[in-house]
């Protein structure tokens, strides 16, 4: 049902088409537009931009996620959006809220008269606790501190709106990208030796997705233990369970978008447990940008520079097959300095910061 929000603003439900292509209803594909053009306004990058047919399995629900999406209009323009995740990991109490709205129609009230209406959707779906994350640019803005202790963000606009509607920051996140260069190349071939001579017992092993049955496992046994094993603050984000299905689901949803993923892991070869690993995707386009995500080692494994290792072999591997991405971009708690440390070495530098807000509904 449409909300009319002001005399000239109305908030729309998003009615996922069936194809992203050009049988896509027009409302979605200009969805997709506004949501490229409001991150960028903000980021001034495209390393997140996707396309429609990338963008659809993204807000499609699944057993472990429901997704609902809003668009706003200004007099029939859209001019912002509006996703809604409610996590299923804690029978949905926990979500993930964002407003994104072009540059041109900010500071007219615009979030202010949309926020409540969708933390009542969020309510009355049952989540108590609402999470957000959001980028902000380097200003004059007085900084405001994290509450762990690491890091700081300028109390801009969107950390006011945030502020004044009940949100608190809990934590602060850099973004960090690698360029790559001859130099860069050499360096972490260097670093990867460094760290295979001191992980003894450990091989490496990689595959792309989908996951090989052999390691659907492992990989399975990590990424629960990387919702638990990172440096969480006060975020509360739920612990996930995962088995072979999830993992079947996760890997799905990647090759839907057309997205390759290269997975290396540290395995132990006594055992055969994997105990660390590391992720590296790239969309559609050969040129963009490609992102690190997740990066775990096992805390039964560590002290053996297993993270080193992993980073180190996937990078390399990954730029040999994907030569013409220029820059790996990733994103870290501040107060995550063991992570940070090994970025800093291979050669990522921090080039904005995000903060993770809370809200507790009632």
């Amino acid at each position: 049902m449409n909300i009319r929000l002001t005399d000239t603003v109305t908030l729309h439900p998003l009615v996922l088409p069936a194809r992203a292509d050009a049988a896509a209803s027009p409302r979605f594909l200009e969805y997709a537009d506004v949501r490229n053009r409001s991150i960028r306004d903000v980021t001034g990058r495209d390393d997140d931009h996707m396309t429609p047919r990338e963008l659809l399995p993204v807000l499609r629900s699944s057993a472990d996620t429901t997704k609902l999406q809003w668009f706003i209009t200004v007099d029939d323009e859209m001019v912002g959006v509006a996703p809604l995740s409610i996590l299923g990991d804690d029978e949905g109490k926990t979500a993930i809220l964002v407003i994104s709205l072009l540059r041109s129609f900010w500071g007219r009230g615009i979030g202010a008269a949309t926020l409540p209406h969708l933390e009542t959707a969020a309510y009355a779906a049952g989540v108590r606790r609402l999470l957000t994350w959001v980028e902000h640019p380097a200003s004059e803005d007085v900084p405001l501190a994290s509450p762990t202790g690491f890091g700081q963000i300028p109390k801009d606009h969107a950390a006011r709106f945030l502020l004044r509607h009940g949100y608190t920051l809990e934590q602060v996140e850099r973004v960090s990208t690698l360029t790559w260069s001859d130099p860069l190349v050499q360096r972490i071939r260097n670093l990867r030796a460094s760290a295979a001579d001191q992980a003894t017992g450990y091989r490496v092993v990689q595959w792309r997705l989908p996951t090989p049955d052999e390691h659907v496992a492992g990989y399975a046994w990590m990424k629960e233990h990387m919702s638990t094993d990172v440096p969480d603050a006060e975020l509360g984000m739920p612990a996930e369970k995962w088995d072979t299905d999830r993992v079947a689901r996760h890997d799905e949803r990647y090759i839907q978008r057309g997205t390759s993923v290269l997975v290396t892991a540290a395995q132990h070869i006594a055992t055969g447990e994997l105990c660390a690993y590391n992720e590296l995707a790239i969309g559609g386009d050969p040129t963009a940008a490609t992102h690190q995500e997740d990066t775990l080692v096992l805390a039964s494994h560590r002290g053996h520079r297993l993270g080193m290792l992993v980073k180190s072999a996937g990078l390399l591997t990954w730029h040999e097959q994907h030569p013409d991405s220029p820059t790996v971009i990733t994103y870290n708690a501040e107060e995550n300095r063991p992570m940070l440390d090994i970025n800093e070495a291979i050669g990522f530098a921090p080039i904005a910061y995000e903060g993770a807000w809370k809200k507790q509904l009632t």
